[in-house]
């Protein structure tokens, strides 16, 4: 399943995202981390040192390969060029799975085993912005490899794709805000804290976003009760001080299973509220939400770039499924 973690900047969702990415490998889930966030410190919180982190291959750099590997045979889609960061798969097109190994893998992913132990997962990048794009290129062409790849991803309820999102709302600068199981918002007990909590669930609420609050930062009952005014019943776990995450921090992290009870209970509930979420997955719909950003994307930008007409490369009869990790054919329509 998909998950997304989101929030402000300094909310802790890196820190977080890490330690959730950590007790789903210690349960010995696969698991894909993605580091789709703009400040590039998801590998880090994981434990590389920063001269490892760098080396991380960035996605970005990378998309030729990934288009022309996820287009495949797919007729409708000419050549790569013609490919943006929505567009669909189709009959024909190569689809991801969590747990393959593949040639996009293989030039994106890099195995990290987590702070020398034996959980291992697969870290992918986007790559930072680096003094080069400065005045010439935007990130969100960078989070468009992730988007595609998400787009072409076939995952299961027992694997794990976990996505470090874009602070704030910059996550609703493309549909990959519609890609996810459930999406974690985390959000400190301040009134900054909890307005792009609203603003999330307001852009969320006409595409049927599942999301949960993970309270922050939390030093009282006080903190409590404010987020639960705020969020209701949004509200999931909240988070106090960690003296592991504080070790993590400063690069000296005890074992896992050496975390404070109340946060490995907290991680647990996380998981199980994403397990909840993934039969209700949608997948007709699932793919109707990727086709809907596809042609606004194509009519808004993507015609004029490419020159071709991009809403040719919607097949109606493809719904992207889990069945043998191959699309589900869509049911012809009925007469009337």
């Amino acid at each position: 399943m998909k998950i997304a973690f989101v929030g402000k900047g300094g909310s802790g969702k890196t820190t977080l995202s890490s330690l959730f990415i950590r007790h789903l490998a210690a349960n010995e889930a696969p698991v894909v981390a993605v580091d789709a966030d703009i400040n590039q410190h998801l590998g880090a919180a994981l434990g590389l040192t920063e001269e490892e982190a760098a080396q991380l291959p960035a996605m970005g750099a990378q998309l030729p390969l990934i288009k022309e590997y996820l287009r495949g045979s797919n007729p409708r889609i000419a050549s790569a060029d013609t490919m943006i960061k929505t567009t669909p798969p189709g009959a024909g097109s190569r689809l991801l799975r969590v747990r393959e190994d593949n040639p996009v893998y293989q030039a994106c992913a890099r195995p990290v085993r987590l702070d020398g132990e034996g959980e291992e997962v697969r870290l992918m990048a986007t790559g930072p912005f680096t003094e080069s794009d400065l005045g010439v290129a935007c990130y969100h062409s960078k989070v468009g490899a992730v988007e595609l790849c998400l787009n072409h991803l076939v995952d299961g309820p027992d694997e794990y794709v976990v996505v470090d999102m874009t602070a704030g709302s910059d996550s609703f600068a493309s549909g990959m805000f519609t890609r996810f199981d459930m999406t974690f918002l985390v959000a400190e007990p301040t009134l900054k804290g909890i307005s792009v909590y609203r603003q999330y669930k307001e852009y969320a609420r006409d595409f049927g976003v599942a999301l949960k609050v993970v309270g922050n930062k939390v030093q009282g009952r006080d903190d409590v009760e404010f987020l639960r005014a705020e969020a209701g019943e949004d509200l999931l776990v909240t988070v106090g001080h960690s003296d592991w995450v504080r070790a993590m921090e400063k690069g000296r992290p005890p074992r896992f299973e050496l975390l404070e009870a109340d946060n490995r209970m907290a991680l647990q509930a996380l998981q199980d509220a994403a397990d909840d979420s993934y039969p209700q997955r949608d997948w007709a719909r699932y793919t109707e939400q990727m086709v809907h950003f596809h042609l606004r994307n194509a009519e808004s930008w993507g015609n004029a770039k490419t020159g071709a007409d991009l809403a040719q490369q919607v097949d109606p009869g493809f719904v992207l499924g889990e069945q043998h990790g191959a699309a589900i054919p869509r049911p012809a329509p009925q007469p009337a």
